[in-house]
């Protein structure tokens, strides 16, 4: 394994089982134990766990959003297939709004070569935009949550009121058919509430773990959704739900065929409005 496979391991296991000892660690990586030692300290300063004597516990427990850090080291081909997608609906000249998160880096890396106005809400997507010449960037301002980088506060909240975007590429922490699009920061979701008001479509993306679960704050129903972007399996039943209520889902191109993308209703099409 390489570092950051031992990493996604390592953190994978201890949210498996709570706790796991240097010597376990090395064994199941096949790392020196003073190896293991130096992986725990780091991600420790990542937040991802807490070093006890002889190993290490757990430091992500349920109902809180696991750090930048962590997320950003877990389904990162996954999120790069999401974006791609994302930034297929998208035409040269929209105005964008781009919320936070680590899926939503993927999609600002993934507009590269595109001409585009983006307001992104964090500066890691803004960091991410700055690299590509035909973005310009419209910056919301207020302040900056530590280590997420997100705008929070009423200064973004105002700017948003005044703008109007295409589209709103909203991240979220869970979807659900019946609670809608939902986050654990509460300063968050009024930040990502006034982007959805201020964007003629919504467009959701989310990996699949994120179908189905419902954080605390409820950032709008179901219905203000115009597309749901994901990796969730066609036949799922939240899938299936979400057709329910109404909402178009797409999902990747398969890797291995490049086949376009199609809509579960099969109406939408990449770079068009589902009908």
């Amino acid at each position: 394994m390489n570092v950051m496979e031992r990493h996604k391991f390592v953190v994978g296991l201890l949210v498996q089982q709570n706790r796991a000892t240097v010597a376990e660690l090395a064994r199941a990586t096949g790392a020196s134990e003073m190896t293991i030692r130096r992986d725990l300290e780091v991600l420790e300063s990542r937040g991802a766990l807490r070093r006890v004597r002889g190993g290490a516990v757990s430091n992500l427990p349920g109902g809180v959003e696991p750090p930048y850090a962590v997320r950003a080291m877990s389904g990162s081909r996954a999120k790069e297939r999401l974006a791609r997608t994302v930034v297929g609906l998208l035409t040269d000249g929209e105005t964008v709004a781009l919320d936070t998160g680590t899926t939503a880096v993927a999609v600002a890396k993934a507009m590269a070569g595109r001409r585009l106005t983006v307001a992104p809400l964090s500066l890691h997507a803004a960091f991410a935009l700055s690299g590509h010449p035909g973005i310009q960037l419209v910056m919301p301002g207020g302040q900056v949550r530590a280590e997420e980088l997100s705008f929070h506060g009423d200064t973004p909240v105002r700017t948003l009121q005044e703008l109007c975007f295409d589209t709103f590429v909203l991240g979220c922490c869970g979807v659900d058919p019946v609670q809608g699009a939902t986050a654990y920061d509460l300063d968050d979701v009024q930040v990502k509430r006034a982007a959805v008001a201020a964007a003629q479509r919504v467009v959701l993306v989310a990996t699949a773990d994120k179908l189905g679960r419902t954080a605390l704050g409820r950032i709008c129903p179901i219905e203000q959704v115009t597309l749901v972007v994901t990796d969730a399996p066609a036949d799922s039943p939240v899938v299936d739900a979400l057709r329910d209520r109404g909402v178009d889902v797409l999902h990747p191109a398969p890797e291995e065929d490049g086949e376009r993308p199609e809509t579960e209703s099969g109406r939408g099409r990449p770079g068009m409005m589902p009908g």
